[in-house]
């Protein structure tokens, strides 16, 4: 069904369409590639919510050289009317023979009917091919538009016997500073950042992207480019209280409670309440909530608890973890708050996605095992 020279092409499209890694939120990542017989006339990337979309890029260099050309797409051109006018229209009119998407489009005002607009306009149609790359690309808004909820990343950090701090407390650094560099792509690529409150109270942080720290990024991305993900900081009781590292940087807060706060929060600062569940913040409540907001992917940067919180509530997709090439012994502080499991079965099993060194560190990348 597709040949070699097609997944040529496809694959220029996807490597295109990580040019909106860190910037297109809510939007997919999404690359287009348009040829006419043996050369490429046209390409495009979707780099920002609002503006246009690869697809229309692409059009626009390959001009009247579009006509009878074939496009490849990373995701099902659109097909309605959002901020931009639909994809699919757009490739009719250029007059393309041919369009070839990696993947059908999860979102229900699509899902298909892009495609169908163009086999009713008689345009040869095929989609499937290097899927699984396309969907790696976008997992969050995939989930998102499938059931409502973001993708969801734990990020820890431990030594090599599982411990994140001394018994005093102390932590910096467990990791080194590559490893800490690497969280700073992990933190700009996701949506939002959640914390707790008791991270806050403790270490003050700050929770935003740092540019400088970004890598090879920094030269693909100007500082004033750079979308700062909104900070979410769990917060049940309504124990936080300006002053706060938090306000001092750009960029939306959003407190997650059960209770009023008796205190005065900049503009910048919202809150959102739920019910109690267990006495604290019902966090599948809150993830539906950050899925309402178009929130696709999210990083949580948090304690021993909340991080298990998130697990024994099955509200995570992976774990990211940098062990670090330390032993710090007992009484060290563990990694997870987990119950006690009374046998093996019981255990949360983990498989292995990647692994490899970050500087002098470890980092592993893990999903659930299906049983």
């Amino acid at each position: 069904m597709f040949s070699t020279i097609d997944a040529q092409h496809m694959a220029r499209a996807l490597q295109l369409a990580k040019r909106g890694l860190l910037t297109t939120r809510p939007n997919p990542r999404v690359g287009c590639v348009i040829v006419r017989g043996d050369q490429v006339v046209g390409e495009g990337a979707h780099l920002k919510a609002g503006e246009p979309h690869a697809e229309v890029h692409a059009l626009r260099a390959a001009g009247d050289a579009a006509r009878g050309a074939t496009a490849y797409v990373t995701l099902e051109p659109c097909s309605h009317y959002g901020r931009t006018p639909p994809c699919a229209e757009a490739l009719i009119k250029a007059g393309v023979a041919r369009v070839v998407a990696a993947m059908v489009d999860p979102n229900p005002q699509v899902a298909g009917r892009g495609l169908k607009m163009l086999q009713n306009a008689g345009i040869e149609v095929s989609h499937g091919l290097l899927q699984a790359q396309a969907e790696a690309l976008n997992p969050g808004f995939i989930k998102r538009m499938r059931t409502g909820f973001p993708f969801v990343t734990i990020k820890l950090a431990a030594s090599v016997d599982g411990r994140t701090a001394l018994a005093n407390g102390e932590s910096k650094w467990i990791t080194g500073p590559k490893a800490r560099q690497d969280v700073q792509r992990l933190r700009a690529r996701c949506d939002a950042i959640i914390t707790g409150a008791d991270s806050v109270l403790i270490d003050d942080p700050s929770m935003n992207v740092r540019h400088s720290q970004l890598g090879h990024w920094q030269a693909k991305l100007e500082p004033q480019q750079l979308q700062q993900p909104l900070r979410v900081v769990i917060d049940g009781r309504a124990r936080l209280a300006p002053p706060l590292q938090l306000l001092q940087c750009e960029g939306e807060i959003l407190l997650a409670t059960t209770e009023e706060y008796q205190c005065q929060w900049p503009e910048a600062v919202s809150t959102w309440r739920s019910a109690p569940h267990n006495g604290k913040v019902d966090l599948i409540l809150l993830m539906m909530e950050l899925g309402k907001r178009g929130i696709n992917e999210v990083l949580v940067e948090a304690g021993a608890s909340l991080a298990a919180a998130f697990i024994k509530a099955e509200l995570w997709d992976e774990i990211v973890l940098y062990q670090a090439p330390k032993l710090m012994g007992n009484p060290a502080r563990g990694l997870l708050e987990l119950p006690e499991f009374a046998q093996m079965t019981e255990a949360v099993s983990l498989q292995f996605n990647d692994i490899r060194l970050v500087g002098g560190d470890l980092r592993l990348s893990l999903t659930r095992r299906e049983r």
